[in-house]
């Protein structure tokens, strides 16, 4: 087959091409995202109880509907928040590779279930169950630059209207997200004063819109008649202007005069809520984000809405302006030009070096054809196994460039071995080589494949951080295999020339005089490794004893080096969270987020700010008391004298400090979108006593607090609060039945006029707005408003509500969260510059164990939940990946003691990974862990090469210990130049800048150091395991049986 291969140089070009060609096509339909789809599928369960209090939702609201959907088909976890206003959502994120779609239909179907027992509000605003998508394409802001002639309510109606709707139907949106709520409302807002003197009760006044504004369908004139002509009969249908409204007739008068609506309401088109104020660099704005359907290219995604965004610019009204907040594709773009930038420059340093061992431009030819053929035909297989072009298969490329040229340069060095000395011509060398290192080729190559061949057992979203980067790299490993045993054997024998007659006493030029000096040098020191080879094997138990401590030292940096997940990345983007004192209104709180804002824009990192009013983001819900904002930092060179993004948060920090009105706190983004708010470790305590929320938020705190005592911790808070000041009703229950009234038409009057109620809809601007009915602003400041409130008893008489009521003063949660059926509070944890989110994620375990009280536990929440569940499989995966190996070369060699020569040198280069990144102040992270599982491979492959050849001269009737020195000097060149090679390649990625640096230098840093300590120590070693383990081979089945040279051929 091989010589057929060589005698036909065409048939293995062919091969490359289509191999080239099938990739370009595939690379053209790959979809492209930042990462692929890593956060689990999520459902969400939202609505409202108008009036509703934290704790009513959760009693009457969620707790029916979360045990009705607990233990869904697939369902990982639950968790819930309901908050004053009455707003709740559920979210129920279930298992990895569970079909969002079939999901939802799943909790939509447990929801329905339950319909009969949600209060009657709730189901009329509706009880909506959608998919969640996870993944941000991009933020941006559309804002005025006049207040007085756009507010912020026809910035967003305006928006919706006529820009939503457009962006929705861009291929690949799964949702644009709209931050704030003013939707459009008919506000019909009440006096108490003037519905008592008229004696109406608010459910009277509602009962007049729901029957006077609707919508029916009285038919037709003339049809199925014998008239001639047929008339459609139509009605006016639902009023939509607020003078219609005003006009409303609400009863007639004994004196025959008509009350109407104005009479005893304010009538305005307004908002639906007046929960929450945005604004951009203190202007009036509407913030949008932009998520990405599964299995959709974000590139094109981006480039459409923002065609759209200009094109839909040129109608905005004059002063109305869009600015991009935040860019996947801007960050996408400078990944993907860091990756061509890399690649070149990698490319050039694997060249220069594989050139300076092989010296002949010819030569250095045929394993860099090898690299493109590789890289580019890999995106041909990425297409259908349903890959992405991501970060992590960006990266997995990059690393390959240093791989793919091993077998090519094998191959070539072994064909310049045989001519070397000799009057062999290309074809011939090349034909007798390969009849040597197929076999070694091929059991390195599925060495490699067995590496990576167990970690597609892991589950979770480290599974698939795992097999986006590893099954990239093995596939173009594979293609490199294909490409050494077709087209780099072709190429020798039609490139390569055997200079040996070249005539003597011809000058030598700079280029041969540096060639000779380098050859010298190297044969010195082949002659001085084999004397240091001698001396090791002669004292080979104080050499295994080294080999020992060398694996004690390389167990025991694996267990002490701080643990990670996803390394933190600078992508220019920052959030804050801020809290003010309980109790606090929305007007107060703008006011306060104006001021951090304008201290916000004092520092020369950042580029613009947009905050957002009335919005906890921590908990996913409204409070007038919180805010949240997001700055878009400079480039890094911008940014003045501090230009490292924990730098810039943490100088931010400490001027936000200095601000006393409330607590403001800046952070990252977390580094994979769909994992919470904000980096950092998360977790829940979890309430199972049922006792109550003051008590639990008492004991939260205390943890909050001794959290501050660790080493490794930053910050730390929750903003969970249980003293917020409210106002508990008491109803007297015997002297409203003296008097005929009905304790639900009390507090039915008291919800309308304080909570609001929705009394209909109308359509106007081609959608649908709700007729909110409530008390106007000036009648429910504090609790004498009560003396304003009467209610209609069963006389027909209207007895104030005050006789009927009392008022006590009490403290509860602005917001309730539950997990898992629990009442729960959320604590997130910022480590210190320097110290990995494992390190306190461990130190947090600790503390929770011993001061944890009975009746209360704590689950991981968010990326830290993931990062928890990958530590347990790295260390199964890596030992999987490790017996893998050793049996695969059990099956090679038919022995089960000679693979251990191989699996012991392994730890050699091990110990060179944790070394490099605890200098290079890296922790253990995800990037990590695969170059770990990958240089098992890498590691091996040296190993196999020496073995290999050593087996063969030991087969071929050479003493032992000949046998493996001459093993050692004949594969030292090509272990040196592959090593080399690899290492050359993973230069650009440590010195890596930008958005995606600290992935690139994760997995380099530990590559490249592992590689230097595996050649070093590793080249060392293996001959001395060889001749430990052949000998003990050798004691047990004998001597192995001499071949001829046409036996090894044959082979």
């Amino acid at each position: 087959m091989l010589q057929s291969i060589i005698r036909r140089p065409v048939l293995a070009t062919v091969i490359s091409i289509l191999l080239v060609l099938l990739g370009i096509v595939g690379l053209t339909r790959l979809p492209i995202t930042q990462f692929p789809d890593i956060a689990p599928p999520t459902v969400m369960v939202s609505g409202s109880y108008p009036g509703g209090n934290s704790e009513a939702v959760v009693r009457s609201v969620i707790t029916p509907l979360e045990e009705s959907i607990n233990g869904v088909e697939n369902m990982d976890y639950m968790k819930s928040s309901a908050s004053n206003d009455g707003s709740f959502s559920i979210s129920i994120v279930f298992k990895q590779g569970t079909n969002p779609d079939q999901a939802a239909v799943n909790v939509q179907n447990r929801v329905s279930q339950i319909n009969s027992q949600m209060p009657a509000e709730v189901l009329l605003a509706g009880i909506s169950t959608s998919k969640q998508q996870n993944s941000n394409v991009m933020y941006f802001n559309i804002y005025s630059e006049d207040k007085a002639k756009y507010d912020e309510k026809f910035l967003q109606n305006y928006t919706k209207i006529n820009l939503v709707p457009e962006l929705k139907r861009i291929q690949g949106v799964g949702q644009v997200q709209i931050f704030g709520s003013k939707d459009y409302s008919m506000r019909v807002w009440l006096n108490p004063q003037k519905m008592s003197a008229n004696n109406l009760t608010p459910g009277e006044v509602t009962a007049a819109i729901n029957d006077q504004s609707l919508e029916t369908a009285p038919g037709k004139f003339g049809e199925e008649s014998k008239e001639a002509i047929e008339y459609v009969v139509k009605y006016k249908g639902k009023l939509n202007l607020p003078e219609q409204y005003e006009n409303l007739i609400i009863k007639s008068n004994p004196d025959g005069g008509i009350l109407r609506l104005k009479d005893v309401a304010r009538i305005e088109f307004g908002a639906a809520s007046y929960s929450s104020d945005s604004k951009m660099n203190g202007k009036d704005a509407v913030t949008l984000g932009i998520l990405q359907a599964s299995g959709s290219n974000a590139n094109d995604i981006e480039i459409q809405v923002r065609k759209s965004l200009i094109k839909a610019e040129k109608s905005f009204p004059k002063g109305i302006k869009y600015d991009i907040l935040q860019s996947t594709k801007e960050r996408l773009d400078e990944s993907i030009s860091q990756v061509k930038t890399t690649l070149i420059e990698a490319f050039v340093l694997v060249f220069i070096v594989v050139f300076i061992f092989l010296q002949d431009f010819r030569s250095t030819l045929i394993p860099a054809i090898a690299v493109p053929v590789a890289i580019i035909g890999t995106f041909f297989f990425l297409q259908m196994i349903g890959f992405t072009v991501n970060v992590l298969t960006l990266f997995a490329l990059v690393l390959a460039i240093g791989i793919v040229v091993d077998d090519a340069i094998v191959v070539v060095e072994a064909v310049h071995a045989k001519m070397e000395g000799t009057h062999m011509t290309a074809r011939e060398a090349t034909y007798s080589a390969m009849s040597e290192i197929t076999g070694a080729i091929v059991s390195i190559t599925l060495v490699m494949a067995a590496v990576f061949l167990p970690i597609g057992f892991m589950e979770g979203s480290s599974g698939i951080f795992y097999k986006q980067f590893a099954f990239t790299l093995a596939i173009a490993i594979l293609i490199s295999a294909v490409n050494a045993l077709t087209l780099s054997p072709a190429l020798c024998a039609l490139f390569l020339k055997n200079n040996h007659a070249e005539k003597a006493g011809k000058k030598e030029g700079f280029s041969k005089r540096f060639f000779s000096a380098f050859n010298t040098s190297f044969d010195r020191m082949t002659d001085k490794y084999i004397g240091s080879l001698k001396f090791l094997i002669r004292f080979k138990w104080l050499s295994l004893a080294g080999l020992a401590l060398v694996t004690g030292i390389t167990f025991y940096m694996m267990n002490t080096t701080p643990k990670g997940f996803v390394p933190n990345e600078d992508d220019s983007f920052i959030i804050y969270s801020l809290t003010m004192p309980s109790g606090t209104g929305l007007d107060r709180t703008t006011k306060f987020i104006k001021r951090v804002d304008s201290t916000l824009r004092t520092f020369d990192a950042v580029k613009n700010v947009t905050s957002v009013s009335g919005f906890n983001i921590m908990s996913n819900s409204s409070s007038p008391a919180y805010g949240l904002g997001f700055s878009k930092l400079k480039a890094p060179k911008e940014r003045g004298e501090v230009q490292d993004m924990d730098g810039v948060i943490g100088l931010i920090n400490a001027k936000m400090a200095t601000l006393k009105e409330g607590t403001v706190s800046v952070f990252r983004m977390p580094p994979v979108a769909g994992y919470g708010a904000i980096g950092g470790a998360e977790f829940v305590l979890q309430d199972r006593t049922g006792g109550n929320l003051q008590k639990f938020s008492g004991m939260a705190n205390g943890i909050v607090g001794q959290l501050f005592g660790l080493d490794g911790v930053a910050v730390a808070f929750t903003t969970f609060k249980a003293d917020y000041p409210q106002f508990e009703l008491e109803v007297n229950d015997e002297k409203a039945k003296q008097l005929g009234v009905s304790v639900r038409e009390l507090l039915n009057t008291i919800q309308v006029y304080y909570g609001g109620a929705q009394a209909s809809d109308f359509n106007r601007f081609g959608k649908y707005y709700r007729v909110n009915v409530k008390a106007d602003g000036m009648y429910r400041t504090d609790k004498e408003s009560l003396n304003m409130v009467f209610v209609k008893n069963a006389q027909g008489k209207m007895v104030p509500a005050s006789e009927l009521v009392a008022v006590k003063r009490v403290y509860g949660p602005e917001s309730v969260d539950r997990y898992n059926l629990f009442n729960s509070i959320t604590v997130n944890a910022i480590a210190k510059p320097g110290v990995s989110n494992g390190k306190i994620m461990e130190q947090i375990e600790t503390l929770l164990s011993e001061k944890l009280p009975n009746g209360y536990s704590y689950e991981w929440n968010g990326l830290s939940r993931e990062e928890k569940s990958s530590g347990s499989q790295t260390l199964f995966i890596l030992s999987l990946s490790l017996l893998f190996v050793y049996f695969l070369l059990a099956a090679q060699y038919e022995s089960y003691i000679l693979p251990l020569a191989v699996m012991l040198s392994i730890p050699t280069g091990l110990l060179g990974v944790f070394i490099a990144i605890k200098i290079a102040g890296i922790d253990n992270n995800i990037y990590v862990q695969v170059g770990l599982i990958m240089l098992i491979g890498l590691l091996a492959k040296n190993a196999i090469l020496i073995i290999e050849f050593a087996l063969q001269r030991r087969k071929e009737g050479m003493e032992l210990i000949a046998a493996a020195l001459e093993g050692s000097r004949l594969r030292l060149r090509p272990i040196l130049m592959t090593s080399l090679a690899f290492v050359a390649g993973m230069i650009p990625l440590m010195i890596a800048t930008g958005g995606s640096a600290m992935g690139n230098r994760s997995i380099s840093t530990g590559a490249a150091g592992g590689m230097l300590a595996g050649v070093v120590l590793g080249l060392f070693i293996i001959p001395v395991l060889f001749v430990v383990f052949q000998s003990l081979q050798e004691k047990i089945t004998g001597k192995p049986v001499v071949e001829t040279n046409d036996d090894v051929k044959s082979h």
